[in-house]
């Protein structure tokens, strides 16, 4: 018997397929069956007045915007950091940003792996609170450091300040992960709405970064701001995801799914064909350890997938901020503002992070290349000639590499668009299709792994964006 959901597509007993002349569906449901006798075959709600994708979309600005003002505060940091020297720890400010990006990687891949080790052990209610509380506790105290006078005492404020950034990442990580895996168990859109989200947190620290330089008197008051805000979202998330399982949309997609250790086979709509979905072989589909999900059976099925996150992240970091902030003006002899004062804020931050987040609102409407397609990986292989492009603008000081072939403002900024957009646009649709070429039961595990892939890619861009540089 078929089932016809509201997707548009009709559920067998064995397979999933899609009526030639269907309407498009307005929640894109998952690209696999639905499972014969479970809850996701009953009718399913909607969700009124967006409450859900609203909800979504604050957790992803919730998720990356405490980390952006903590960057954002840079002038703040070597403020407060001044007097080190006098303490016989000179390098403190000029390493300060390579100890915050050691403090932040380490703690964060860590605690990836952890959590993905928890996600049938520990409930995702818990792990999401929990990490929020924690953030908050530790923002709170960042925040209070702000007006404390740490003139005579720098080092122990430094010293406070990476624990602080450690535990900010870790636990940062296990809300990213546990919240994108979280969302993985909704329709793409839902997913679609954090990333989009995570964008919108980056634009708002640009927005508040170029206040920041045009306003800026005193750099605590524009520190307090930032880290206030801060609390206040944490605070917010906190609230909002409180609300989440009183909404009966998102009641019926959190509904807690029994660990399944025999997948059945099963296919999913594509443009061009409808493919069989294999069985996974026996030792993973019958596994001796039911709170841990397959690994190698997930790692195989997202491979693909998985490849085109990493690589998107590994190019975009490679080229923003380590070469796209060197960019300078070719006008910059003229001494305007423009030229000097605020054209890296603009052209490479804001440019970049506004592109980034229509690039990643575009999928909300719009899923092309879909996940079967060799398109996607083609489209991200592209992107490396990227590269290029940005070392051939009047990226300064040149040592190498003495040729400018783009010597004109325009082209950064075009460029810095193409690489914000593609980067939304492509890392989102690969990130949304993860989880749903997968089973249900598996649905949170491939999200968390998919955030793995995310930390991989700006873990390998990071080591390789120095090299670039070097050879420019």
């Amino acid at each position: 018997m078929a089932i016809a959901s509201e997707d548009g597509f009709y559920h067998h007993s064995n397979s999933m397929y899609k009526a030639p002349n269907s309407a498009p569906p307005d929640e894109q449901s998952p690209l696999l069956e639905e499972h014969p006798g479970s809850h996701y075959s009953s009718p399913k709600p909607h969700d009124r007045y967006h409450g859900a994708y609203i909800i979504f979309f604050s957790m992803g600005i919730g998720s990356l915007l405490p980390w952006n003002f903590f960057v954002t505060a840079k002038e703040y940091w070597m403020y407060k950091l001044q007097n080190c020297s006098s303490q016989g720890a000179s390098d403190i400010q000029s390493y300060f940003e390579s100890y915050i990006s050691i403090a932040s990687t380490v703690p964060a891949v860590l605690c990836l792996i952890g959590n993905f080790l928890l996600v049938n052990r520990v409930s995702v209610h818990v792990r999401v609170l929990t990490s929020l509380a924690i953030l908050l506790v530790v923002f709170v105290v960042i925040t209070v450091l702000v007006k404390v006078d740490t003139s005579s005492w720098p080092f122990s404020f430094f010293v406070i300040t990476i624990i602080c950034m450690v535990v900010l990442s870790g636990t940062a990580t296990i809300f990213n992960s546990s919240i994108f895996g979280l969302a993985a168990s909704f329709p793409m859109r839902n997913s679609q709405a954090l990333m989009s989200g995570g964008a919108m947190g980056g634009t708002i620290s640009a927005v508040a970064s170029l206040v920041d330089l045009a306003a800026s008197e005193d750099v605590t008051s524009c520190a307090l701001a930032f880290f206030l805000t801060a609390d206040i979202f944490i605070v917010i998330c906190i609230g909002l995801y409180l609300i989440l399982p009183k909404l009966e949309y998102a009641r019926y997609y959190m509904k807690s799914v029994q660990p399944c250790h025999v997948f059945s086979g099963g296919s999913f709509s594509d443009e061009e064909q409808t493919s069989s979905f294999p069985k996974p072989p026996p030792q993973t589909s019958r596994t001796t350890d039911p709170s841990m999900p397959p690994l190698p059976f997930i790692l195989k099925k997202t491979a693909m997938l998985g490849f085109c996150v990493v690589y998107v992240f590994f190019i975009s970091i490679i080229i923003f901020p380590a070469i796209s902030s060197n960019i300078e003006s070719v006008n910059k002899s003229s001494g305007s503002l423009w030229t000097n004062k605020f054209f890296v804020p603009l052209t490479s931050f804001l440019l970049y992070n506004v592109a980034d987040l229509c690039g990643r609102q575009i999928p909300a409407w719009i899923q092309v290349p879909r996940p079967k397609s060799k398109l996607l990986p083609a489209l991200v292989l592209l992107r490396t000639f990227f590269i290029p492009l940005f070392i051939f603008c009047n990226y300064q000081p040149r040592h190498h590499l003495e040729k400018v072939f783009f010597n004109s403002d325009i082209y950064p900024s075009i460029f810095i668009s193409l690489l914000g957009f593609s980067n939304g646009y492509l890392s989102t649709l690969a990130l949304m299709y993860g989880p749903k070429i997968m089973s249900k039961e598996l649905a949170e595990a491939t999200g968390v792994l998919m955030s793995f892939y995310i930390c991989l890619g700006l873990a390998l861009g990071s080591a390789c964006s120095a090299l670039v540089v070097h050879l420019i």
